[in-house]
């Protein structure tokens, strides 16, 4: 029996370590690829604003939607995110503001200010999307989240792939780097085994 019971802790463990290890993988696999197929629309995922002006991991991820509308990669961008109690501007209408500021025609920009998270963010975007007759979306958030982000897109019924940010806070040492793919592992195995988000906040 104690030999049974060992060989069933033993397998448990080898178990769990390969799937967060696998997970693990698949975070950075996606996080360092470049899907850059035409699709209706570049969906910016919010992230920290203050005052209407957006914070360097919104505005990385601003650039990076604004860099693949004028490479012809989407057809429109769609900015997401709401705001905290007491902000002034939603995440996703300063998006909106900062890229007209940088060109992008306006009719070629929507801002969904719904969703304090990413699935509540994909939601809504899914709904604007069967509302339009869209249904390809590339997404721009930071490298380790985009694996997550994908995922949820695409339960959402949105045909998805990624084209992450390459600068910005999250990307900045090594140390940043490990932090964040230990988090959206655990976040990503989380959400796979409840389909709900793992507490993140609007500020992501």
């Amino acid at each position: 029996m104690l030999r049974l019971l060992r060989r069933t802790v033993f397998g448990a463990v080898l178990v769990a370590s390969l799937v967060v290890g696998g997970t693990a993988f698949r975070v950075w696999q996606v996080a360092r690829a470049d899907d850059l197929t035409r699709a209706d629309m570049v969906v910016v995922l919010g992230a920290a604003q203050y005052n209407g002006r957006p914070s360097g991991a919104l505005t990385a991820r601003l650039e990076r939607a604004r860099d693949l509308y004028r490479q012809g990669v989407g057809a429109k961008i769609v900015t997401v995110g709401g705001k905290l109690p007491g902000d002034n501007y939603t995440e996703a209408e300063t998006g909106r503001r900062w890229l007209a500021d940088q060109g992008i025609p306006v009719k070629d920009l929507v801002a969904v200010d719904e969703g304090g998270d990413t699935l509540g963010s994909m939601k809504a975007v899914a709904e604007l999307a069967r509302e339009r007759g869209w249904r390809s979306a590339v997404i721009v958030s930071d490298p380790w989240h985009s694996l997550r982000a994908r995922t949820m897109a695409r339960d959402v019924g949105l045909d998805a792939w990624a084209a992450p940010t390459r600068h910005g806070p999250m990307v900045q040492t090594r140390e940043t780097q490990g932090r964040y793919i230990i988090r959206e592992t655990g976040a990503l195995l989380y959400y796979r085994l409840t389909h709900a988000p793992a507490g993140e906040s609007v500020s992501l």
